[in-house]
C-alpha cells in the first residue's frame, strides 16, 4: 500500500513540470517543518502556522529540529527527513511546509526523499499575496515575483522529475526530450516575465502621475504601518468612521486603502492602511506591495501600530523598524516623523508595558482615540493656534468656512464687532486680519478646539 501511495505521489509531481506544485490551493493538508535555536525561531515557526491558516492549509503535524544552522542538502538532518516522510505517509499529507526559504537543490532533494510537494516560506507568502491582491498592479507584481522565484528552481525540478518519469516507463531515451521540454518551459516563463515587466513600467508611470496630483493637495497624508495583524485596519475604521476589510489573519490587507478622516474640528487628513510586515520577509516580495511602500515614503506622518498584547511585541517593533530602514527609506533622504501607537490595551490585565513611547489605545474598543486624534492634529497641523479675536459684524459671512467646520465660534457681540474663538493657521490668520480681524489673545496649543 505504501508503495502504491508513493507511486501515486510521484505521478502527481511528474505531471507538474511547469511548477504548478509551487502553488497553494487552499484545500491541502500539510506537515510543518522548521529548525529552532531559541525563542525567536519558535515565534517565526508559530507564524508559519498562521500563514498556513491564512492560505487555507490544514496543519496535520509539526516537526521542529533543534540545530544551529540548516543542513546544506536537505535543510533538516537526514534522520528528520525520514521522520517527516513517515509522518506524511501515515497522515496522508499533501504537502510539507518549511519555515525558511529553501535553495533549489534543497527543494529537489526533499521532494525526492519525501515524495510530497515541498513548499517553503517564500512560496507560501507569495501565494497568499496571489490570493488576496486586489489591484491590477498588485496582481502583476505578485505573478512576476512568483515566476522569478520559479525560474531558477525549474531546472532542478524538471531534471529530477524527468528522470523519475523515464525510469517509470523504462525509456532510456526520454532524458533528452525532457531537456528540450525544459528549455521550452524556461523560454515560456522568460517571455511572460518580459511582458509583465513592460506592463509594470506603464503601471509605475501611471502611479507616479497620481502621486504627483496627491502631492499638490494641502490635506496631510498619514500612513499606518506595523507588523501584520497589529490592528491597522481596525484603527483606520475607527479614525475615519469607515468599514474597511478586517480579518484576524496575516496579510488581511495587501493593497493600500486610503480614507479621509477628521483629526480636529475642521481639520481632516488622508489615512493610508498598508500591508503588514513580517519576520524574514523575502526581499524579492518587496516590489509586490510597491504602492504600500510609496504611501509610507511620501507620507507626512507615519503611525506605527504596535500590538502590545503579544509577548513578542518588542521584537515585532524592531522588525518593522528594520524593514522600514532597509526596504522603504533606504537611499531616501526624506523621512516622515513617526508616532507610535500602542494598540490592544483592552487585552492587557496589568496595564501598558514600558519600553516604547507612544499613545496607548484600543482601536477595537475606541479607548483613547480622541487623545490620539489630538496628537495627530498637533503633528500634521503644527501651525494651528487657538486664538481670540474681534471681527467686524459686516464681514462675519467670511467666517462661514471656519464656523461651519467647527473651527470657530462667536462667543459675544460688542457694538460693531464680534468676539470669536478659533483654531487657525498663520496663513488663515493673515487673511482674517486683512478682513478686519484684531487679535485679542493667542493660545499656545496647536489644533485646539475653539
Amino acid at each position: 500500500m505504501n508503495d502504491a501511495m508513493s507511486s501515486g505521489n510521484h505521478e502527481r509531481l511528474i505531471e507538474d513540470r511547469l511548477g504548478t506544485r509551487a502553488r497553494v490551493y487552499g484545500t491541502e493538508q500539510a506537515i510543518l517543518v522548521g529548525i529552532a535555536d531559541g525563542s525567536a525561531d519558535m515565534e517565526t515557526f508559530r507564524e508559519l502556522e498562521l500563514l498556513a491558516h491564512t492560505a487555507g492549509i490544514q496543519t496535520l503535524a509539526t516537526v521542529v529540529q533543534k540545530r544551529h544552522r540548516p543542513a546544506p542538502a536537505t535543510f533538516v538532518g537526514r534522520g528528520k527527513v525520514e521522520e517527516v516522510k513517515a509522518a506524511a505517509m501515515e497522515l496522508d499529507a499533501d504537502a510539507v511546509l518549511f519555515d525558511s526559504e529553501l535553495s533549489p537543490a534543497q527543494a529537489r532533494n526533499l521532494e525526492e526523499a519525501i515524495g510530497r510537494k515541498v513548499i517553503d516560506r517564500s512560496q507560501l507568502i507569495l501565494d497568499i499575496f496571489a490570493q488576496r491582491a486586489a489591484t491590477k498592479e498588485a496582481r502583476l507584481q505578485v505573478e512576476l515575483a512568483q515566476l522569478r522565484y520559479l525560474l531558477p528552481r525549474l531546472r532542478g525540478w524538471g531534471m529530477s522529475l524527468t528522470r523519475a518519469g523515464g525510469r517509470a516507463v523504462g525509456g532510456v531515451g526520454t532524458r533528452g526530450p525532457g531537456e528540450t521540454q525544459l528549455e521550452l518551459d524556461r523560454n515560456k516563463i522568460n517571455r511572460r516575465i518580459h511582458t509583465l515587466e513592460k506592463r509594470l513600467v506603464k503601471a509605475t508611470a501611471e502611479r507616479a502621475v497620481r502621486r504627483k496630483k496627491r502631492m499638490k493637495s494641502v490635506i496631510p497624508r498619514i500612513a499606518l504601518v506595523g507588523y501584520t495583524n497589529s490592528g491597522k485596519s481596525t484603527l483606520l475604521n475607527r479614525l475615519c468612521e469607515v468599514d474597511a476589510f478586517v480579518e484576524d489573519k496575516l496579510f488581511a490587507t495587501l493593497d493600500s486603502v486610503v480614507r479621509r478622516g477628521a483629526v480636529a474640528p475642521g481639520r481632516r487628513a488622508l489615512f493610508a492602511d498598508t500591508v503588514g510586515f513580517i519576520r524574514e520577509l523575502p526581499h524579492h516580495l518587496v516590489p509586490a506591495f510597491a504602492a504600500t511602500l510609496e504611501a509610507a515614503q511620501y507620507a507626512d506622518l507615519l503611525i506605527h501600530v504596535i500590538d502590545v498584547s503579544k509577548p513578542t511585541w518588542r521584537d515585532d517593533h524592531r522588525v518593522v523598524l528594520e524593514i522600514l530602514e532597509q526596504e522603504v527609506f533606504h537611499g531616501h533622504e526624506r523621512r516622515p516623523e513617526t508616532l507610535n501607537v500602542l494598540n490592544k490595551i483592552d487585552l492587557l490585565p496589568d496595564g501598558v508595558p514600558s519600553g516604547v513611547e507612544g499613545i496607548a489605545i484600543s482601536a477595537l474598543e475606541g479607548q483613547q482615540i480622541e487623545e490620539l486624534k489630538a496628537k495627530i492634529a498637533s503633528l500634521v497641523f503644527p501651525r494651528d493656534r487657538a486664538i481670540m479675536f474681534s471681527f467686524p459684524l459686516g464681514a462675519l459671512h467670511k467666517l462661514s468656512p471656519l464656523t461651519t467646520s467647527g473651527r470657530a465660534r462667536i462667543v459675544e457681540y460688542t457694538g460693531e464687532a464680534a468676539h470669536v474663538k478659533a483654531s487657525v493657521s498663520a496663513v488663515e490668520w493673515e487673511a482674517l486680519e486683512r478682513d478686519g480681524g484684531c487679535l485679542i489673545s493667542c493660545g499656545a496649543s496647536p489644533a485646539e478646539e475653539p
